[in-house]
């Protein structure tokens, strides 16, 4: 007798709904991407206790006949692929045809749809249709989802508190509402306006309703293209950044997408502008040819495979830091500084990056690199336009903050954090143009590493010795070093040498020089650098202040804290509420 059988439509949409819709929000992206592709410029979306109860979508798109009303509920039905050949094409949000099926078979659907000529109004319930009626004649769609789950008492249990359910729709409508400026949406739950946009297609615009005006004003414009993408969006200063990834959203030709390396590359071009456990709010809008990208790989549309990743990493890179080093970034202190939040719901989400291991600490050589000795960048282009202006010291606060003064107003400046910015850049320097300095051991060192991890180091025995070591493979799964780059301290010599092989295996065939090298100057400039509650002398104060001017970056340490902030002599009148104030 044959065990095996094909499982009924309704059996089979309900499992297909398990990953298609998973809690409120699932269903409202659904719809809303419905309606985004029968190309609507108004959208409005309204919940009944966060979408537990009812969920509807109103929308002004092409709408439907009669027969593709009914027709819109089977599984896989779509209209936009017809061969398989469109599947490496697609151009719109939705092309499963699965979401209207799955969602109608845990819960009751009401459609009401109209070409502009006479409307249908179709009823489903558990996947299965109650009846079909003539209906109005405007155009567009509107789609009721009631009482999610209500068949399925597991899936029911799943959906978290109104609060949580909530935030997640909220979430989603922000993102959405980034991604398609030049439509208008409005949201609402139980009757109260939670967002509105006015469909004018100024970005800049849906990012101040989002985020506020004071936001606003602190995002930078970006666009830069090659002969595979263009991106166009905004950035935020360096001073203004969040405890989580939700604020930086990337969207591929209309779609919110995640990516784990483009996110890795957004991060990376601030490096050193931002601590390493915050980040940026980010807007950017990538287009593409449709080849050149994958977006089935998951249900829910939101996974993308770039076709030429390294490519657009560059671009977005190369962007973000052209754009940041074109502003003066000293914060401005006009008013207690916040960390813009959203105006509406936040939801934590899980992070698609990878957990870093903590690396080995890695020390430099004082005998070679130290704080009074360092040699100076011997390229200064002397044309670029100075990022900072003179200051001149007046005096230092508890051993830590510099005062310094100029026409403009008053500057505190962080002598720890700037000193480190300084002899970061300068060890920086030293460590990627080396000249080809070794020191040869009197007793050569043999390590010895299990099979898995000697594969690894002997890939990357070029790059050691690019970087001034002289090691050879020794017997089975061993190494001997005959000689070291000179500025590894010979104290400890042994174990500062496996603390660099370590990092090396642990990067694997992902081991970048620069970084690592970027690594080792930020880990000794902060060793090197004055300490704070340590007086210095008004002599001191002012040299450190001309070092700052010379860097390429003195606004920022390397760890991403602020080596200055600034007090516009309008902002000390008003605090101190003289005349005309």
């Amino acid at each position: 007798m044959a065990v095996i059988h094909v499982l009924e439509e309704i059996l089979s949409n309900k499992i297909a709904a398990g990953e298609v819709v998973e809690r409120c929000s699932s269903v409202v992206k659904e719809l809303v991407e419905n309606s985004i592709d029968a190309g609507s410029t108004e959208i409005i979306v309204e919940l009944q206790e966060s979408g537990t109860k009812e969920i509807k979508v109103i929308d002004n798109g092409k709408g439907m006949d009669k027969e593709d009303a009914i027709l819109c509920f089977s599984r896989h039905a779509t209209s936009k692929i017809q061969r398989e050949e469109d599947l490496y094409r697609i151009g719109t949000l939705g092309f499963r045809g699965e979401a209207l099926a799955s969602i109608a078979s845990v819960a009751r659907v009401e459609l009401s749809t109209s070409t502009g000529e006479l409307g249908t109004i179709v009823k489903m319930e558990g996947g299965k249709l109650l009846s079909q009626e003539v209906g109005d004649s405007r155009k567009g769609t509107m789609i009721t989802v009631s009482d999610l789950f209500y068949n399925t008492p597991a899936r029911l249990k799943y959906l978290k508190s109104l609060y949580t359910e909530l935030a997640n729709v909220s979430e989603y409508m922000n993102r959405v509402a980034l991604s398609h400026p030049e439509i208008r949406f409005v949201f609402k739950n139980d009757g109260k306006e939670i967002l509105k946009t006015d469909g004018s297609g100024n970005l800049l615009k849906v990012i101040h309703f989002l985020y506020g005006a004071s936001l606003a004003k602190k995002m930078i414009e970006v666009k830069a293209s090659n002969s595979d993408y263009e991106v166009y969006g905004y950035i935020s200063l360096p001073e203004v950044h969040r405890s989580n990834r939700n604020g930086m959203v990337t969207i591929v030709n209309g779609r919110i997408v995640r990516n784990m390396e483009l996110n890795r590359v957004i991060k990376e071009g601030y490096h050193s502008y931002q601590p390493e456990n915050r980040y940026p709010i980010v807007v950017l809008m990538i287009t593409v040819d449709t080849s050149i990208v994958d977006v089935n790989i998951h249900p829910t549309k939101m996974d993308i495979k770039f076709g030429k990743q390294e490519e657009l990493n560059t671009l977005v890179l190369s962007m973000i830091e052209e754009a940041i080093s074109k502003k003066t970034l000293i914060p401005h202190i006009s008013e207690p500084v916040k960390t813009p939040e959203k105006r509406t719901y936040e939801v934590q989400t899980l992070s698609f990056e990878e957990v870093r291991e903590p690396e080995p600490e890695l020390l430099l050589n004082p005998d070679i690199v130290s704080s009074e000795e360092i040699e100076e960048v011997e390229e200064v282009h002397e044309d670029v336009e100075e990022k900072l202006p003179p200051l001149y010291p007046v005096g230092l606060v508890h051993g830590t903050y510099i005062i310094a003064q100029n026409e403009k107003g008053m500057y505190l400046i962080d002598q720890h954090a700037a000193k480190e910015r300084i002899n970061y850049e300068k060890v920086k320097e030293k460590l990627e143009h080396p000249k080809k300095e070794q020191e040869t051991l009197l007793f050569p060192i043999t390590l010895e590493y299990p099979a898995s991890e000697f594969v690894i180091l002997k890939e990357n025995f070029d790059l050691l010795r690019e970087m001034n070591f002289e090691i050879e493979e020794f017997g089975t799964s061993s190494v001997i070093i005959k000689a070291h780059p000179i500025w590894i301290p010979s104290e400890n010599i042994e174990e500062n040498i496996r603390r660099i092989l370590e990092t090396v295996i642990h990067k694997e065939k992902n081991f970048d020089l620069p970084l690592f090298y970027d690594h080792v100057a930020a880990t000794a400039a902060c060793k090197m650098s004055i300490k704070a509650n340590t007086n210095i002398t008004m002599e001191e104060m002012e040299n450190l202040l001309k070092d700052l001017q010379q860097c390429k970056n003195p606004f920022n340490c390397p760890h991403g804290r602020p080596t200055i902030v600034y007090y516009s002599i309008k902002d000390l009148e008003k605090m101190f509420k003289r005349s005309g104030f």
